[in-house]
C-alpha cells in the first residue's frame, strides 16, 4: 500500500513545458493502489485520468482530455511525489503525449488546501 494517500485531494497545475494553463484543477481519489481523477480549467474543457500509484506513491498514470479547440489529447505521465513542510504534496511529472505531436515533457501540480 502506498505511503501517500491521494484520495479526495485537489491539485493545481503549477508548470508546464507543453505551456499547459495554471488554471486547470486536478481532482484525484484513490481506492488501495488505484487513483483516479478528473481535471478542467483554462484550454481544458473536461479531462479524466486514472493510474496505478506504487509503495513510494509514483503515479503510472494515463490521461485524456477534450480542449476548448474540440480537440481530444491523450498521454501518460510517471509523477513522482514530494511532500511539502506543511503537508501538500507536489508532483513532479514526466509526460509523453501519445496524440498530437508525440513530444515529451515535464510539469508540476500541487495540492491547494481549503
Amino acid at each position: 500500500m502506498a505511503k501517500i494517500n491521494y484520495d479526495n485531494r485537489r491539485f493545481l497545475m503549477l508548470s508546464s513545458s507543453s505551456g499547459a494553463p495554471a488554471e486547470t484543477i486536478f481532482y484525484y481519489f484513490q481506492r488501495d493502489d488505484v487513483v483516479w481523477g478528473h481535471f478542467e480549467g483554462g484550454v481544458v474543457r473536461y479531462g479524466n485520468l486514472i493510474a496505478k500509484v506504487d509503495a513510494e506513491g509514483v503515479l503510472d498514470l494515463r490521461y485524456q482530455y477534450i480542449n476548448t479547440d474540440g480537440d481530444i489529447c491523450t498521454g501518460t505521465s510517471l509523477s513522482t511525489p514530494e511532500v511539502l513542510p506543511d503537508g501538500r504534496i507536489r508532483l513532479h511529472e514526466e509526460f509523453q503525449w501519445t496524440s498530437g505531436d508525440y513530444s515529451h515533457g515535464q510539469s508540476m501540480v500541487e495540492e491547494i488546501k481549503e
